[in-house]
């Protein structure tokens, strides 16, 4: 059984959720290794993909989610309240509905993947459409936070921080130390604030070393490459579809005291990374996912000396591929006789096709 973060970690959190045991088993998600990536990257490098889709509504999320509600249920909230282009909607409905209270989402309209609105809309949120982006909606609920009628969720809570610093905690335990280098996408751009909090932390209390991070965005929506907000992000990788990212400092300060840095990388690049993580990795994540191993082939292919040869390299995947369905292009299945002989026939072909 998967303790979840509260209890696992309840010593390195706030004392506002010390007592909570509220769970849906989030967390200790696989640190698997990337072999072909690493086969790309060359010289010694090892690459590993933290699987955040394995987290119980499929995203990285659920680890801020989990410490942020509690925190709310814990101060006598009845209601949260977020902006959210997927992920954080449908963690914010979950834990909500585990914890007995409202949930309130304010999405961007038309801007918003199926499969994480209908997760939003299952858990029971109240959907409210924003005519606009995602910073749009993300400036509504910052005039809304201090209304007393509900607790915001989003990233500029700190516990949610608080609780995504969890990862860089399990990538330390499973490696023994921390790796060299750190790839994760940036979209509002609390995570990388979250994990650079943790690595520190953990190399405060353990020594473990601190990794170089590298922000990976989508070239249509890369403000850190432009040196700040942008207005209308466009990229098919819907999760880091923002502008004006809300934890712009903190990620600032992440690349600045890493020694890293941000790279942008183009959708096409995203989505052939995607592809090539589900065929030849098995594993499928959501665009934005993959859009930081893009940005550590790029990087690698630049050839710049960031990325140490002989160096162990960690990939946040945010997301589960289920998230984003509707990017997948499935072609139509061809129609063959239901005999032994012709479905044969079509057997050898795929196998020859595939050697």
């Amino acid at each position: 059984m998967r303790e979840g973060i509260l209890r696992r970690f309840g010593g390195r959190l706030p004392e506002a959720v010390a007592n909570c045991d509220l769970s849906l088993g989030e967390g200790d998600t696989p640190l698997v290794e990337l072999r072909e990536i690493g086969k790309k990257l060359g010289r010694g490098r090892r690459a590993y993909a933290k699987i955040e889709g394995a987290n119980p509504t499929g995203s990285f999320k659920d680890r801020g989610m989990v410490v942020a509600v509690a925190a709310a249920q814990a101060g006598g909230a009845r209601c949260v309240l977020c902006a959210s282009t997927g992920n954080t909607s449908a963690a914010a409905a979950a834990y909500a509905a585990r914890a007995g209270m409202a949930c309130a989402v304010l999405i961007p309209a038309g801007k918003i993947a199926s499969g994480k609105l209908a997760q939003a809309v299952v858990h029971g949120a109240r959907i409210l459409q924003v005519d606009g982006d995602f910073d749009d909606a993300m400036r509504a609920v910052r005039e809304m936070e201090d209304s007393g009628d509900a607790a915001v969720v989003n990233s500029i809570n700190p516990m949610r921080i608080q609780g995504q610093k969890t990862a860089a905690l399990e990538i330390c335990e499973a490696l023994g130390r921390a790796p060299e280098v750190h790839c994760l996408p940036v979209g509002n751009a609390g995570n990388i604030t979250a994990y650079w909090l943790g690595y520190c932390e953990n190399n405060a209390q353990s020594g473990t070393g601190l990794p170089k991070m590298l922000g990976c965005q989508a070239a249509g929506a890369a403000p850190f490459l432009r040196g700040g907000a942008i207005e209308r992000a466009e990229t098919v990788a819907t999760a880091i579809r923002i502008g004006n990212p809300q934890s712009y400092a903190g990620a600032e300060r992440a690349a600045r005291e890493s020694g890293g840095r941000f790279i942008a990388v183009s959708d096409a690049d995203i989505l052939e990374t995607q592809n090539f993580l589900a065929s030849r990795e098995g594993i499928f994540c959501e665009p934005a996912s993959a859009a930081s191993v893009a940005g550590l082939l790029a990087e690698s292919e630049s050839d710049s000396g960031f990325i140490p040869d002989e160096c162990e390299i960690v990939c946040t995947l945010t997301g589960h591929g289920l998230k984003d369905p509707d990017i997948v292009r499935i072609p139509k299945p061809e129609i063959h006789p239901a005999n032994p002989a012709s479905l044969k026939k079509a057997l050898d072909a795929i196998v020859a096709g595939h050697s």
